[in-house]
């Protein structure tokens, strides 16, 4: 039998580092400081059920949705982390109404700004769902010292790194710094992602349709039709697709990501622009979608050419392999009545 020679987190991105000689380590040490949160936050969130963890905060956030505790501690954690770290000069978070700029002598020399959602899908958190992490990281555009609101406000095809964390069954983290999507599983025994999905793709042919259809009657004409057309059998193109929903974005994307199928939060009459924030939640997940092959849209235009104007602007997401997301188009795109 011939023993894999497991490859670790660091070992890979170093690697890949050294095919850049233009590469200074920086992002390389920003993703480490990404991926040392992430097993803090990991390790609260399994022991979550023991220690008074679950719950809410007792506040809202500025999306004015109620804050739970585990969300809190996230946020804390990573920002410690992208602060301590010395790279980053600036964050933009889900948990914060403004952008959080560092102030010390390490941090505002800092190359590199990100937006992140710290835990994604914490509504799920009680019923022991998976959750996420997602961010994106830009290069700051605003001179040196603390980053500024100019350096958040980039389109998402400025991003020159994103990824996600879910945590799920084993943890994970999946990024892109735009070659390619590999994706990590932590190892719980020693503390570190080793590669298990290397080069990560879109599966073909793609089968599974995620949709809130619970929110059916108040979805655009051309998302209907496009769910009828998921649930018409037609053997040619593997119709009837499934159709599968957790309610956590990144567990939703990311089981697509491995078994080929369309995420979509779609605008209703009540939220015409959706539920998803374009910076720290659609942005990195549509990097990561294009990387594996794929395709990200707001039903009309491409995800990483909108040009954010606010911190917490929403967007509509249909994300997944490209035929799924061009049929979505084709269906939107047609007058209601046709």
């Amino acid at each position: 039998m011939t023993l894999q020679r497991i490859k670790t987190l660091t070992q890979f991105i170093v690697e890949r580092q050294s095919q850049y000689p233009q590469a200074k380590g920086a992002l390389t040490r920003l993703i480490n400081d990404i991926a040392t949160a992430a097993k803090i936050v990991n390790r609260e969130i399994n022991a979550a059920g023991l220690v008074d963890i679950l719950g809410f905060e007792g506040a809202d956030n500025i999306q004015g949705e109620a804050q739970k505790k585990l969300d809190v501690y996230a946020n804390e954690r990573f920002i410690e982390a992208l602060k301590g770290g010395g790279e980053c000069c600036a964050i933009a978070s889900e948990e914060n109404e403004k952008i959080i700029s560092f102030q010390n002598e390490f941090s505002e020399m800092g190359k590199y700004v990100v937006a992140i959602d710290p835990l994604d899908g914490s509504s799920n958190i009680e019923a022991n769902v998976s959750i996420g992490t997602v961010f994106s990281i830009y290069r700051r555009i605003s001179d040196l010292g603390g980053g500024k609101l100019e350096d958040m406000l980039q389109p998402g095809i400025n991003i020159v790194a994103a990824g996600y964390v879910i945590y799920g069954s084993s943890t994970m983290l999946v990024y892109s710094t735009g070659h390619g999507v590999n994706g990590f599983t932590l190892d719980p025994s020693v503390g570190i992602f080793c590669l298990s999905h290397p080069d990560m793709r879109f599966p073909e042919p793609p089968t599974i349709y995620s949709i809130n259809e619970g929110k059916y009657a108040s979805f655009p004409a051309g998302v209907k039709k496009y769910i009828k057309y998921c649930q018409v059998e037609d053997p040619v193109s593997f119709r009837p697709y499934t159709s599968r929903y957790i309610g956590s974005m990144v567990a939703d994307f990311h089981r697509n990501l491995i078994k080929g199928g369309i995420f979509m939060y779609p605008g209703t009459t009540k939220q015409p622009k959706g539920k998803l924030r374009l910076l720290y939640e659609c942005n990195p997940v549509a990097f990561i979608a294009e990387q594996a092959g794929g395709r990200a849209s707001d039903g009309y235009k491409r995800i990483l050419e909108i040009e954010p104007k606010t911190l917490h602007q929403r967007s509509p997401l249909f994300i997944g392999p490209k035929s799924m997301v061009e049929k979505v188009e084709e269906f939107l795109s047609k007058p209601a009545n046709d």
